[in-house]
């Protein structure tokens, strides 16, 4: 199955070639209040001005969220509690998702989990207030289908989140700005741990850079046909890794024609950049690192060939959860890898 990465959503075709499998539920669930939000507080108008600067302005504050997977598990963390979700959010084996993150999916409705599978009728039939999602293109939802984005609009009001060409921080806090709208208590135990839990492995992370400079770190993820490199400054996530000081192997400028994010390279020039680590994309529709072995370019790599192949979280929720986990892990593998795989 051809794989493809996350952004880029029209050069790239990417989530027409998502597979994972469809999962659905029949009864609507109760309107999701978020937790410890007074009731009292949801009474008289309600407004938010998204990303595309759109302003919003409704009777009251929005009770049914309906959210894009990876918005809905930024906003769960934050303490906001969807009725639905669209996006890749159950697996084939019935499992969750990581792109959902703590979504508990058997309490939510799903009306598509995957790339054009939206069901409008079944949307409408929850009776949403609002709809949420990320966007990697300037005002485009994300995994909302073109051809349903005007029927979608006519059933409830939709707040866009920018998701590339903002730093990492800042697009957590726009999560958190949101769910606070929305009703959710930041000063909330749970989420006040989490940005203690962030801010702890940030400075982890950055004190393991600096004890180890001399360690290459390349991201990457492929189809079947190309091997796609990370270009830092697209991505959030690997733009502020290299702020605290990781040193991260990546092109001069991305592939203009697959609208940037990547250098798109053939496998038989897979060997262009070496690196003494490799972070390979772990989602679970992208190219397993047991398929990229049988690539002879890529088996010849030196951080293949030293084992020093570790996942990228490339769907991650942008909370301070979802990356404290992340940067954590990041932080144990480093730790263990040499810096001096690459001569």
């Amino acid at each position: 199955m051809a794989t493809v990465p996350r952004r880029s959503l029209v050069a790239l075709g990417a989530a027409a070639l998502l597979g994972v499998s469809a999962c659905g539920g029949t009864a609507a669930p109760p309107s999701a209040v978020p937790s410890a939000a007074p009731t009292a507080a949801a009474q008289g108008p309600w407004t938010w001005t998204d990303d595309r600067g759109k302003s919003l302005s409704l009777p009251q504050r929005p009770q049914r969220v309906v959210a894009q997977s990876a918005a809905a598990a930024a906003l769960w963390d934050f303490g906001v509690r969807p009725v639905a979700v669209f996006g890749p959010h159950k697996l084939k084996n019935g499992g969750r998702d990581p792109e959902v993150g703590e979504v508990d999916i058997s309490k939510v409705e799903s009306i598509g989990n995957v790339w054009g599978e939206f069901n409008v009728e079944k949307y409408a039939s929850l009776q949403p207030d609002l709809l949420v999602a990320g966007m990697y293109q300037k005002n485009t939802l994300w995994y909302v289908p073109p051809e349903s984005v005007a029927a979608v609009d006519q059933i409830a009001p939709s707040a866009g989140v920018q998701l590339s060409g903002k730093p990492l921080v800042e697009i957590i806090e726009r999560y958190g700005a949101l769910a606070a709208a929305l009703g959710a208590d930041l000063k909330a135990a749970p989420v006040a741990g989490a940005k203690s839990r962030f801010d702890a492995a940030s400075a982890a992370l950055k004190t393991l850079a600096a004890a180890k400079p001399d360690l290459k770190v390349m991201i990457v993820t492929g189809t079947p046909e190309s091997l796609y490199v990370a270009y830092l400054p697209d991505h959030p996530d690997i733009k502020y890794w290299g702020e605290l000081g990781l040193n991260i192997v990546y092109p001069p400028k991305p592939t203009q024609s697959e609208g940037g994010f990547w250098e798109v390279l053939s496998w038989e020039n897979a060997d262009k950049y070496q690196a003494d680590v490799i972070l390979v994309d772990a989602r679970s529709q992208s190219m397993k690192i047991e398929e990229m072995a049988k690539k002879p370019t890529w088996a010849k790599l030196p951080a293949v060939k030293a084992g020093q192949l570790y996942p990228w979280h490339a769907a991650e929720r942008y909370s301070y959860l979802g990356y404290a986990k992340v940067m954590e892990e990041l932080a144990a593998n480093l730790e263990k890898s040499r810096d001096d795989v690459v001569k």
